[in-house]
């Protein structure tokens, strides 16, 4: 199989560059449904995709009734995702395929799919034909004072009976929109401006469907049933894929996805213009783009790729983004301007950097040195080309490692926190850095060999006390070095479960676009998969990350967590039978830890939150339950300053307190402020006195 392995977590767009779009006259013209056919091409990579799938993907699934059945519910859900623009009559003349889609892929018959897709496009034009009459002429017969409510989800919401029906809920979610915006500080006014426009660009962009479009959809509809990994992309969208791993690319270095009609930020590339800014978090929406000093274009209900053309452009030019936080209470539409330069992330930028965080313990001062690891990259072209200099993970380690040592640390953690993976041979070779010789990951393919990637260097370049820090956004070749780390006894591994994704992707030239396509897994020398799972701390933190939100686990058709044989290998110590003694010490640290008491507080109020399975359409209920909430956030913020010694705030003046390191304007910042930083260091101090108590007795 040709192709490469693909070790990021998988989305849709990472990094954005180049130049945005403009539209034509042409494109505002009216979409003719009728011209919407699949070409010859599209025939064709549609069987090579069918084929690719059945010979290659890592699950080796049939193509059969079963699968059918599959791709035809992942097809409705992806055509109406919150099952708002189709009635139960299309539902039921839809059924009749529901067996036949195995058969229809096999033959190449795109028909059916194309037929379904055509009329969710009948339906959208519906439904922005019904909004916009009703914004423009029918705004102010909008009741804000009755007690109806509306579903926060709708995803296994029953289907409207009858396109009346269907009006009936166009209606109430065009009234929640416009009291979301109400909430938000808009008057009418404002709103009836913003809301035209934003619908009458949404039917421009409708009119602009091209049939690539209906394929892609529907190609994607079957390939995602194998897992959410394996994907067809467009010719244009293979052109965008391949931007991960040479980090000099130019952009705001973001990952994004869609979100329903939003556009939302997975992840943060490490040292980005997004991530720098201070500004931006994940899960946080964006949904206005402006250009320079240009008028912000909203781009709520946009297609992806629309949205990241508008936000590419060359380095060194600015862009603002309107962003919705993810901090925001359910329904809070208020948002902040972000003002960015788009500009090269560059090797040197995402370098592995060290620092040290100073405690003193019953009077005695100890030195943990810390290592932030962003990603696992590697300098293929001065590697390739023999440079000996070449910078690469390891290297940058090995060096931080021996610079560490010289000042007298008592310990090291490295900290992994939101690195989304890399390179293979550097998680491998950076796990070598750790322990003399060995396995460091196992490979297995479709067919069910199993190859070892192994540390081929004897000796070790740090052998004290070691911890690794790792939270839900560490994924991939993070997993890899973290379960090595764990398995071999050589550091604690601290935080929260990771991201889950223990696959392997190649990407598969097509006739017509490409298939990224899922061919092997990963496993731990201990053969515990990475997958679904991810790596399970040995000591957890609290989190405001919703794993059922983010993670492999979270991902439709995701493969399952499994093991293999492990491998021979020698663990270089015992950890585990500390565990149980520091996870004791941490929770009495904890209990006390003005930190870490407001984050559990707030993962219990966010969880009661998104409990809430509607919300009120009347102002004053709806203004009254966004107050409390604010109240309770005031509250549990002002107990932890207080805790701290620090003075209390009247308000919280649109600034999440948990996110304060994230988006901090203060640079002079370091790791000792940052608390769960600061807690992994004492976690290892305690084993650091742990292990000098038993060396002691016997």
């Amino acid at each position: 199989m040709k192709g490469f392995p693909l070790l990021r977590q998988s989305c849709l767009i990472a990094l954005l560059t180049l130049s945005g779009t403009v539209l034509s006259a042409e494109q505002n013209q009216a979409l003719d449904l009728d011209s919407l056919q699949p070409t010859r091409d599209q025939v064709i990579a549609s069987l090579n995709t069918v084929e690719l799938l059945r010979r290659h993907h890592y699950n080796r699934i049939r193509l059969d009734d079963a699968l059918s059945a599959q791709i035809y519910d992942t097809y409705i859900k992806q055509l109406d995702p919150q099952r708002s623009l189709f009635t139960q009559q299309d539902i039921d003349a839809f059924a009749g395929n529901r067996l036949r889609f195995d058969d229809l892929l096999k033959a190449g018959d795109l028909s059916v799919g194309f037929a379904m897709h055509k009329r969710q496009l009948q339906r959208v034009q519906q439904r922005l034909a019904f909004t916009l009459d009703l914004i423009d002429n029918k705004l102010d017969t909008l009741d804000f004072s009755s007690d109806q409510e509306i579903l926060v989800d709708r995803e296994d919401a029953p289907w409207a009976a009858d396109e009346q029906a269907l009006e009936q809920l166009w209606r109430a979610q065009a009234k929640d929109e416009v009291l979301r915006l109400k909430l938000a500080g808009k008057d009418m006014a404002g709103i009836k401006e913003l809301l035209g426009k934003r619908y009458r660009g949404q039917q421009i962009r409708i009119n602009q469907t091209r049939s690539e479009d209906l394929f892609q959809s529907y190609i994607n509809a079957m390939a995602q049933v194998y897992d959410p990994h394996t994907q067809y992309l467009s010719p244009e969208n293979a052109e965008n894929f391949d931007i991960n791993m040479s980090l000099s690319l130019e952009g705001i270095g973001a990952v994004l996805q869609s979100d329903n009609e939003y556009t939302r930020i997975v992840r943060l590339v490490p040292a980005g213009p997004a991530q720098r800014s201070q500004q931006l978090a994940t899960s946080d929406k964006i949904v206005g783009v402006a250009q320079g000093d240009d008028d912000m274009v909203d781009v709520v209900g946009w297609r992806l790729d629309e949205v990241v053309k508008l936000i590419r452009g060359p380095k060194g030019s600015p862009v603002r983004l309107e962003v919705i936080p993810a901090s925001n209470p359910p329904g809070d539409l208020t948002s902040r301007i972000v003002h960015l330069t788009r500009e090269a992330v560059k090797l040197e930028d995402q370098a592995a950097k060290s620092s040290i965080i100073n405690i003193n313990e019953q009077g005695h001062d100890y030195h943990i040195g810390v290592i932030e690891v962003p990603g696992f990259y590697i300098d293929f072209k001065a590697y390739r080309q023999g440079d000996p200099e070449y910078r690469s993970t390891t290297r940058d380690v090995r060096r931080l490692l021996g610079e560490l040592s010289k000042q007298n640390v008592d310990g090291i953690v490295l900290d992994l926190r939101n690195n989304g993976g890399g390179s293979l041979q550097e998680a491998t070779e950076l796990t070598g850095l750790f322990i003399d010789q060995g396995p460091t990951v196992q490979v297995r393919d479709s067919q069910g060999q199993v190859q070892q990637l192994d540390d081929p260097e004897a000796g070790i370049t740090y052998n004290g006390p070691l911890a690794v820090l790792v939270n839900r956004l560490s994924a991939s070749a993070s997993e890899i070095f973290a379960g090595a780390m764990q398995d071999y006894g050589r550091a604690l591994v601290i935080g929260e479960s990771t991201f889950g994704k223990g696959t392997v992707q190649s990407i598969q030239p097509l006739n017509h676009g490409e298939l990224k396509l899922t061919l092997a897994k990963f496993y731990r020398v201990s053969g515990q998969s990475t997958q679904h799972r991810g790596v399970v701390p040995d000591i957890s933190y609290p989190s405001l990350l919703d794993s059922k939100e983010i993670g492999e686990s979270a991902l439709p058709h995701a493969m399952p967590w499994d093991t293999i044989a492990p491998a021979r290998f020698r663990a270089s110590s015992q950890l585990q039978p500390f565990i149980t003694q520091l996870q004791k010490l941490h929770e009495a640290r904890a209990a006390k830890d003005p930190d870490f008491i407001y984050t559990l507080a707030r993962i219990n109020l966010d969880a009661e939150i998104r409990a809430q399975q509607t919300v009120p359409l009347n102002e004053a209920k709806r203004k009254q339950r966004q107050e409390d909430y604010e109240s309770r956030l005031l509250t549990l913020e002002n107990q932890r300053l207080t805790a701290r010694g620090e003075e209390p705030l009247t308000s919280l003046e649109n600034q999440d307190p948990l996110l304060d390191s994230n988006h901090a304007e203060d640079e002079k910042d370091t790791s000792e402020d940052d608390a769960f930083l600061v807690e992994t260091s004492h976690i290892l101090l305690d084993l650091l006195q742990l292990e000098h108590q038993v060396a002691t007795v016997d």
